[in-house]
């Protein structure tokens, strides 16, 4: 009589509770493809469901932001624009600088902002910051199309400034600023499972960045000393400067400053990735 044979069981995905450190399942993260747009369409819908103007703050936050650096920096504090419209120089630092500020600050509460959906069913986790950082470039992608029409009001009444060739490295800039964002935001994210104080200082943070970054000024006003190397330095800068004089020629073209704030760019987020990975496993017992 013949022996029943066994069949071994063979599963697509396998749930443990270690797993080497470099071990990051980024190829589980691109079959959940689908679940990402679903996470971005979510965000995008949820964010102003209850509001009046809805959609529109993504336009007046930064109409109304360019506005009030235009009177503060630009008619009180005296503030060079390099000789450009103050309104669109400080539009376009708000419009950059919006995108890489919402990217950190959205993905910092990944962990105790999904912690009722991450306790429920099992999905790369890593999903939900991509997904949050992909929302942001949706919402800079409407900013910028209204830069690009105040841009051309201002050009049809006569103010002068000019468009370089540096304004084709937009795309780059954009991807840049967002995963600069999202590294740091996914170590604060990490960070928070344990100590809730960084959810109340990333606001703050934030802020006291945004002056440390040249947004609202010009960096040829700070001139080529110790403080311009310092503030170069800062991996924000060099991105700006370089979308500010892309689309104004106004700023400056650091190039060796760019190629380093590259290089802290993907540090930042292969140590948040790395970081992220280590909590994920067991976050819910602190969160």
């Amino acid at each position: 009589m013949s022996q029943p044979t066994v069949q071994k069981q063979q599963f697509d995905v396998c749930i443990t509770a270690k797993h080497k450190p470099f071990d990051l399942h980024l190829r589980e993260v691109r079959k959940y493809k689908d679940l990402i747009w679903l996470f971005v369409q979510r965000d995008i819908k949820t964010k102003y469901k209850q509001t009046v103007l809805g959609p529109l703050w993504f336009v007046i936050q930064p109409l109304l932001a360019s506005v009030i650096h235009t009177l503060v920096f630009g008619q009180i504090a005296g503030l060079s624009t390099d000789g450009v419209p103050q309104y669109l120089f400080y539009l376009a630092g708000s419009v950059s600088w919006g995108l890489f500020s919402a990217a950190l600050t959205t993905t910092s509460n990944t962990f105790v902002g999904n912690a009722s959906v991450f306790g429920k069913v099992y999905f790369p986790r890593l999903t939900t910051p991509i997904a949050t950082s992909i929302t942001q470039i949706f919402n800079f992608a409407i900013q910028f199309g209204i830069f690009l029409v105040m841009s051309l009001i201002f050009f049809l009444s006569g103010e002068t400034f000019r468009v370089t060739w540096y304004a084709f490295l937009t795309p780059l800039l954009v991807l840049q600023l967002t995963l600069l964002g999202m590294g740091f935001g996914i170590i604060i994210s990490s960070l928070t499972t344990k100590y809730r104080d960084l959810q109340v200082l990333v606001s703050f943070g934030v802020q006291l960045w945004m002056y440390i970054t040249p947004v609202v000024y010009s960096s040829n006003s700070i001139g080529k000393g110790k403080l311009y190397t310092l503030m170069m330095l800062n991996p924000v800068s060099p991105a700006i400067e370089i979308f500010k004089y892309g689309w104004l020629g106004a700023g400056a073209t650091p190039w060796l400053y760019w190629g380093i704030s590259w290089i802290t760019t993907f540090v930042v987020l292969f140590l948040g990735v790395l970081i992220f990975n280590k909590i994920e496993k067991n976050f819910m017992d602190t969160v």
